[in-house]
């Protein structure tokens, strides 16, 4: 049986990655020549070269591809582990870390940290911030769950996804708009709005709401965090579109009425989770079982 010099493996697949010797040289804080020289024994234990020089570039042969993805899954795979085993290591509890855009209703991610305590004895970290930033931390197991209010793009091919939650969208606005109750939705004509920016995936179809209903209305401010936009309609800056979940808990705290229901507008919210070969249970167990449906 040949056995792998992992170290050789990890000088190669740096080099692979930075380009050059030179700098994965710099990057591993080790000598030119040593990294040569142990590149060479690599490619000697192999039988075969992994690069070839092209206008002073190394490119990698054939075989070198086949190398960098086999050494991307060996390290990749070595990550996880270190990331499965502190799973188990936090306060003797099974640490589970969820991502939640900041579009994401907080009721939601709420009810996960509860169906997550029902599961098993755990410790919850919640980590807010952009979608794309907590996708690339899915992919690498920095986080074992994801809310998302849209589906993974194509580009993250190891992500998978169910839709948890399908939720009618409402108008909510201050008490001094009661008088647009009537006649809605055309009553909204000319009126001030505060909506989700233009990439929130709900822009495009309150938009469209609004050309099919010939309603032209005064936009008036964006955010895409739902607790700002909650907090400038409770100021009566503008009316609000928002998920029927948010609007029952504003107008519970009389922050808030609703006005009325915009029809075919929804939003829906996906839960998802990166394939694992080691999986974390309790998040496993979340995604096979969460809904709010």
């Amino acid at each position: 049986m040949q056995w792998l010099n992992y170290h050789h493996l990890q000088y190669f697949y740096t080099i692979a990655k930075e380009g050059s010797i030179a700098k994965a040289a710099a990057k591993l804080n080790v000598g030119q020549p040593s990294l040569s020289t142990q590149l060479k024994q690599l490619e000697d234990s192999l039988g075969r070269p992994l690069f070839e020089r092209s206008k002073q570039r190394l490119h990698l042969t054939e075989a070198g591809r086949i190398a960098y993805d086999y050494a991307d899954q060996v390290f990749r795979l070595g990550s996880e582990m270190v990331e499965a085993l502190e799973d188990r290591l936090v306060n003797n509890r099974i640490h589970v870390q969820i991502g939640a855009l900041d579009s994401v209703p907080k009721h939601i991610t709420k009810e996960v940290l509860v169906q997550a305590y029902g599961v098993g004895n755990c410790m919850v970290s919640v980590l807010e911030g952009s979608g794309d930033k907590l996708l690339r931390d899915l992919e690498a197991h920095k986080v074992d769950l994801l809310l998302s209010n849209y589906a993974p793009p194509v580009d993250f091919k190891t992500v998978h996804a169910k839709t948890v939650a399908k939720l009618d969208v409402v108008v909510c606005a201050s008490a001094k708009y009661k008088n647009l109750k009537k006649n809605f939705p055309h009553s909204l004509e000319g009126q001030p709005f505060v909506f989700p920016t233009v990439h929130s995936k709900l822009r495009p179809d309150i938009d469209h709401f609004f050309n099919v209903n010939g309603i032209k209305v005064d936009c008036v401010a964006e955010t895409q965090d739902t607790s700002l936009q909650s907090l400038l309609g409770t100021e009566g800056v503008g009316l609000i579109p928002v998920n029927e979940v948010v609007a029952e808990e504003l107008v519970k705290e009389k922050k808030l009425i609703t006005l009325g229901k915009m029809k075919g507008v929804y939003e829906e919210i996906w839960l998802m989770a990166a394939s694992r070969k080691i999986e974390n249970p309790i998040a496993a167990q979340l995604m096979k079982e969460f809904s709010l449906k």
